[in-house]
């Protein structure tokens, strides 16, 4: 029996492990992959508070080092089910045998929809990104393209406008799903172009990207040179295993209270999940601490 099981070792599945423990609370983590989550990727993280640089990978290895000086015990393994039992406690089933413990908190994250091209993912940090406010500054005053049509892909474009010298907005409709008041806004900004009924087809660069490929609707392509590639098809979040305990919002995000507290007494959602309106490093971190704060104070 462990006071708290987390689920996720991203940044705040382990920043509620480092609370959990200093409370004096026993804390298993589980994490199927590695411990640091989609921050890993990145390969320079320049916006996280009093660190100026720092890898992805070091940031979370430094974070699991921290989790585990604060006695949390690490599982590199899969959660296939989780119940609550009469008495309040939860069992999770995982690949290697069944955890209890007296509360939970599901730090699954949401992982972003992908072009699914080949190389993208070895692109991924060297001219490729995910999200733009994170990124975005490592790609002043060059030539990038994003893709998508929702508010996300337009904030982004919007946002690349002010740092980079052009960018180039793809989108594979004649129409964008995105506000028209940023559609508009968009359509205003001097730099910012848009290349409408086009899906990308090949990615070319090796250490670094290159350039693209797009095709339109009648098989005709043309080739962009771009430094950097922006992907704002949105995120999938990964809650499938808590979907018996809480409701989901119409994209799959866990619903939770400032608390980060579910419909299920005991059960907490932090991270990129959950629902919210930003999803940052920062953020991240912020609902693992409250999320640890209140699964503590619900232990007494």
């Amino acid at each position: 029996m462990t006071d708290i099981l987390i689920i996720g070792g991203g940044p705040a599945g382990l920043t509620a492990a480092i609370y959990a423990g200093r409370a004096g609370k026993t804390v298993t983590l589980c994490e199927k992959e590695g411990m640091g989550g989609q921050i890993t990727h990145a390969h320079l993280v320049s916006n996280y508070p009093g660190i100026p640089e720092v890898s992805g990978t070091d940031l979370g290895d430094r974070l699991c080092a921290q989790a585990m000086d604060m006695g949390a015990e690490v599982e590199f393994t899969t959660v296939t089910k989780l119940t609550r039992q009469e008495d309040g406690t939860f069992l999770a089933q995982t690949e290697d045998g069944t955890l209890q413990a007296r509360a939970v908190i599901f730090a699954g994250g949401a992982k972003p929809r992908t072009l699914s091209l080949e190389g993208e993912a070895q692109l991924v940090g060297n001219g490729i990104s995910y999200c733009a406010l994170c990124d975005g500054a490592f790609f002043s005053g060059q030539d990038v393209a994003v893709v998508g049509g929702g508010n996300s892909a337009l904030s982004d474009a919007l946002f690349l406008s002010g740092l980079c010298r052009t960018v180039t907005l793809i989108h594979r409709r004649a129409d964008f799903r995105a506000e028209p008041g940023l559609v508009e806004r968009a359509k205003q900004t001097e730099n910012i172009r848009f290349l409408t009924g086009c899906t990308v087809k090949t990615l070319y660069g090796e250490d670094h990207l290159e350039r693209l490929t797009l095709e339109n609707a009648e098989g005709l392509s043309c080739t962009l040179e771009v430094s950097g590639l922006f992907v704002a098809l949105g995120r999938v979040p990964d809650c499938g295993l808590i979907a018996d305990f809480t409701r989901l919002d119409e994209n799959g995000y866990a619903m939770s209270a400032e608390d980060c507290g579910t419909d299920t007494p005991g059960l907490y959602v932090a991270g990129d999940c959950r629902r919210k309106t930003v999803r940052q490093l920062t953020t991240a971190v912020a609902d693992g601490t409250v999320a640890a704060t209140a699964a503590c104070g619900y232990l007494g």
